[in-house]
């Protein structure tokens, strides 16, 4: 997936392998689409049949008529029966084109599903790095007007240039056939058109690409400052915004009139050039009715040949235009589903065992985000199943980035980290996470009620068990109180909802799935201190039991925990039990001694005021 702030120029227009990885999504449809064809072609050929019943009422009844070579009578009844023809014709046109549009329309939104399902899949299951790097509103552009992009190409694109080429085809042989010289010299301005649709095409085509770089651009930043209006507007940050967005939606512009430019000339161009298509029909065929060369009526129906001629003409540079904005957007989409994810899942030595006793181990592990730019070095500690550990230390010290390991958001440069003794690496992901209960300090809600929010569209977890889940981690005291409590709806990321109570939904969405393994991210940092002495109560329940991985700043919630490993700069500097490192007098007495001097516990004053002396 590109991801610089200017995307680089996407290949070659038309790619052949592309195209035919296009034509995967509507192969499904080969009887709809070999109908579609059928019906195009019979519309395009019950087109040509109304300039010969043009010429069949001129030369048949009108002029006769005029001459006086048959009665008015019978040039009324023939000229009624051709109309009626005419009619006829035109109704079963448009029936044809009714079922023909349905059927294009089904294959195109089928494809479109299909191409939809199959993205957001992708961006389910490739790894976490990759939104570190691709902005959202990027991602929501692919999703949407590039695969938009694509279903144009599908309902107005393929089959209705094969449409034009019938058309085409089909005029040039009655036009041929009733007369080779008017049909040669009604021709004669093609290259002309064959030149200006070169220029457009070539004008074009570096617009439509900057085109789609800039609709991405602005998509990504409208969506992140929606997202982040609160800041906006409590910064007073509206002004700047709105300069940044008026720069962008500039650029947008220009883009867009680029390749308007080319539009305002090849279409009025187009029209001129059949013009003078008409003008030399009626010019040279003029000349061959005085000369009693063709009938008038072939004169007319060259005219109207002429006109079915150019508009596919003309329809095929738009459908060129179709083709071209769909090979960039397609070689986005495709880009994007491309993407190889640095978290792979081996097919061989698997595991995909559900449950597990809960042993962690990291085994000297060393991890950078960017090149050799370590966030831990060499780490090394165990949690035994059914104990607890502690992460602590200064932010930036590596603390989040371990749980990310262990869930494989991410994979490790060196070193192992194990649960029940098999590499992370070496685990199907799916149960690998199924083992893991997560409390995170930003919590996300989804829209939907709060019941849906705990089992997160789980449904063999039952209704009871949500409530339970709720009760034991005391959320159901502001849930009950709720207006339709579980079903109560809860707003786009939970507007509406104090942090603290968004916070007690994700404990009960953890507790609700049971997990054998618990990670807690700073979990209670967004509460008050009579909410926190609430939680921590439900978190030893919850832990109880459970491997626990606790990351936490406010160091009075892991008093009690198993053991505790101090992080300095991603390394492992400390471990041992609160206790223990006390009497250390380490890092993690020094991070103690500054939250919580005055209100350390009766047994730790005494040790911290020794302490103080023995300095």
């Amino acid at each position: 997936m590109r991801n610089a702030n200017d995307e680089a120029e996407l290949g070659k227009l038309y790619d052949a392998r592309i195209a035919r990885r296009l034509l995967g999504y509507v192969r499904p449809y080969k009887r709809k689409i070999a109908a579609a064809i059928f019906l195009t072609i019979a519309i395009s050929l019950l087109l040509q049949i109304g300039p010969i019943l043009t010429r069949w009422a001129i030369d048949g009844f009108i002029k006769p008529a005029v001459e006086g070579s048959i009665n008015q009578e019978t040039a009324f009844r023939g000229i009624g029966l051709i109309v009626t023809a005419y009619i006829l014709v035109l109704a079963v046109n448009l029936m044809l084109g009714y079922f023909q549009e349905l059927l294009l329309n089904t294959i195109g939104q089928n494809a479109m599903r299909e191409l939809r399902e199959q993205i957001f899949v992708k961006l389910q299951t490739i790894d976490i790095s990759f939104y570190d790097r691709t902005p959202v509103g990027r991602l929501m552009t692919r999703l949407t007007s590039d695969v938009d992009a694509l279903n144009e190409l599908f309902t107005s694109g393929i089959i209705a240039t094969l449409g034009d080429i019938v058309l085409i085809a089909g005029a040039l042989s009655v036009m041929f056939y009733y007369n080779w010289r008017l049909a040669l010299a009604s021709i004669a301005l093609i290259p002309l058109l064959a030149a200006a649709t070169a220029w457009f095409r070539r004008g074009t085509r570096v617009g439509y690409r900057k085109v789609r770089i800039k609709v991405a651009r602005l998509n990504a930043f409208i969506q992140e400052y929606l997202s982040g209006m609160h800041v906006v507007q409590l910064f007073n940050r509206e002004d700047k915004a709105l300069a940044q967005l008026a720069e962008i939606n500039r650029e947008h512009l220009r883009a867009n009139l680029d390749t308007v430019f080319y539009y305002g000339i090849f279409y009025p161009l187009v029209s001129l050039i059949a013009a003078g298509g008409s003008a030399v029909i009626i010019w040279y065929g003029g000349g061959q009715v005085i000369q009693n060369a063709i009938t008038v009526g072939t004169l007319v129906a060259f005219l109207q040949y002429t006109e079915r001629l150019w508009q596919p003409i003309q329809g095929l540079s738009e459908k060129y235009n179709i083709l071209q904005t769909a090979i960039v957007a397609s070689e986005r989409i495709f880009s994007l589903l491309d993407t190889p994810s640095n978290v792979y899942e081996p097919v061989s030595r698997s595991r995909s065992i559900p449950r597990v006793p809960g042993q962690i181990e990291f085994r000297n592990v060393w991890f950078a985000y960017n090149d050799e730019d370590w966030v831990l070095k060499d780490v090394s500690f165990t949690a035994e199943p059914g104990r607890s550990v502690a992460l602590v230390g200064h932010t930036g010290a590596g603390k989040t980035t371990i749980t990310n390991l262990l869930l494989r958001f991410y994979d490790v440069r060196r070193g192992q980290i194990l649960v029940d003794g098999v590499d992370v690496r070496d685990w199907h992901l799916q149960r690998l996470r199924e083992n893991f209960g997560v409390v995170l300090q930003d919590i996300f809600l989804f829209s939907g009620d709060v019941a849906s929010n705990i089992r997160l569209g789980n449904h063999s977890i039952p209704q009871e068990r949500v409530v339970w889940a709720a009760r034991e981690v005391g959320a159901a005291q502001f849930i009950e109180r709720l207006p339709d409590r579980y079903a109560s709806q809860v707003k786009e990321r939970g507007a509406g909802l104090s942090v603290g109570q968004k916070q007690l939904i994700s404990f009960a969405r953890a507790l609700a799935f049971n997990p054998h393994i618990l990670i807690l991210d700073e979990a209670t940092s967004s509460v008050d201190t009579h909410t926190e002495q609430t939680l921590q109560r439900a978190i030893n329940h919850v832990m109880d039991g459970r491997t626990s991985i606790i990351i936490a700043h406010r160091l009075s919630t892991i008093r009690s925990v198993d053991k505790i490993v101090v992080l300095h700069k991603g390394a492992v500097r400390e471990t041992g039990s609160h206790k223990q490192l006390l009497q250390q007098r380490g890092l993690y007495y020094k991070l103690y001694q500054l939250q919580y001097r005055d209100q350390a516990r009766p047994g730790e004053v005494e040790y911290l005021q020794y302490a103080e002396g023995a300095r």
